[in-house]
């Protein structure tokens, strides 16, 4: 049987780079692999598409192949023996086991793991900041064996199986042949090295558990959710890999008189119906202290007074919010003799009329916040 062109087999120009000839084979193996497809010519147009690559992926063959077709491969010796092939990189994702790049990934250096913690703050030091002391819990290198893994005097050995390369070579069979697979080797986990007498104090991890103390500065204006980083104090990385880092979630108590609206504090305040009436200045609490605050004669339930800088600094940014002043009245349910006759004698100049309003009192107060 005539053999087809083997551009024409993987369905690429004679110019393809060896990148688009490799990246063909993929998209065929995937589609015809027996293990995918199980249409009676899978196979075979599996064993094309696998022919075709290994010429077109070898620059001597392909450029014999390019100047004299099929007669050129026969000329160097027809198709090569699979078993000294390591075509593991390609393959592994269709045969279940990793190839190079998964033996390269899993020996090249690594981050270590993040940490976590979280600690509670009161409304005030998370408006202003603070300084907090925190414990770390993680592992260290083992002071008894500075981290080799061996007890003290003694040094780790070259691994036997894979005669301290950290890796061995396995053959599979398959359909197309025997291929060879390059796997971390199972005894010493790619370290290339056996330890025969651990360290009593590590018990041959190299590392050690240890807990310390860190004073962290807390940022002024964090909420509740908010992560501060520590870069670099997380648990060690492998393979000489850089140290995760250690996150602190805060956690923000609430406030008995203030709420907090992002940058903005909200603080309801009740007035009595004289000083409504006829206005005065009152003293508002504030997260700074006392400030001292007009209120306007004849000023509604709901109105909303604006205190500028009193309210959340920016985490991002400078400056700070506001504190905004919901007034609220405070209707006596206990009064005098006398109050009572002074306020029947105020109702009988109001008089007694009811007037319906367009809006309610919670319209106002979201009018007046914004929403």
């Amino acid at each position: 049987m005539t053999k087809r062109d083997y551009y024409e087999v993987l369905g690429i120009p004679r110019d393809a780079s060896p990148e688009a000839v490799k990246n063909a084979f993929r998209n065929l193996a995937r589609q015809y692999h027996p293990d995918v497809n199980k249409a009676a010519d899978a196979e075979e147009k599996f064993k094309e598409a696998n022919e075709a690559y290994v010429v077109l992926s070898d620059q001597q063959r392909r450029a014999a192949y390019d100047r004299y077709g099929h007669a050129g491969i026969n000329n160097m010796g027809g198709m090569p023996d699979f078993s000294n092939i390591d075509l593991s990189d390609l393959f592994g994702e269709f045969f279940g086991f990793g190839g190079m790049r998964g033996r390269r990934a899993r020996n090249a250096p690594q981050r270590g793991q993040d940490l976590a913690s979280r600690i509670r703050l009161t409304f005030e030091e998370a408006i202003f900041g603070v300084e907090k002391e925190i414990e770390i819990t993680r592992d260290e290198s083992c002071s008894t064996c500075k981290g080799s893994g061996s007890a003290p005097g003694t040094n780790p050995a070259r691994c036997t199986t894979c005669d301290g390369n950290g890796e061995v070579r396995q053959v599979h069979q398959t359909f197309l042949g025997s291929m060879v697979q390059v796997v971390t080797c199972p005894t010493c986990n790619g370290s290339g090295k056996v330890i025969a007498n651990p360290c009593h104090a590590c018990r041959g991890r190299g590392l050690e558990r240890k807990t310390f103390k860190k004073v962290v500065p807390i940022p002024a204006g964090v909420d509740s959710g908010t992560q501060v980083r520590l870069a670099g104090e997380g648990q060690p990385g492998i393979n000489g890999g850089p140290n995760g880092n250690f996150f602190i979630e805060i956690s923000v108590s609430p406030h008995k008189y203030f709420r907090r609206q992002g940058t903005d504090i909200l603080l309801n305040l009740n007035i009595n119906i004289s000083q409504a009436v006829l206005g005065a200045e009152i003293s508002v609490p504030t997260v700074d202290g006392i400030e001292k605050m007009k209120i306007p004669a004849g000023t509604q339930p709901g109105k909303v007074f604006n205190l500028k800088n009193k309210g959340v600094p920016r985490l991002r940014n400078n400056g700070r919010g506001d504190q905004l002043v919901i007034i609220n009245m405070d209707v006596p349910t206990r009064i005098s003799s006398e109050q009572r006759a002074l306020f029947k004698k105020l109702a009988d100049t109001l008089g007694s009329e009811a007037v319906p309003q367009e809006k309610s009192f919670l319209d106002r107060i979201k009018e007046s916040l914004g929403g």
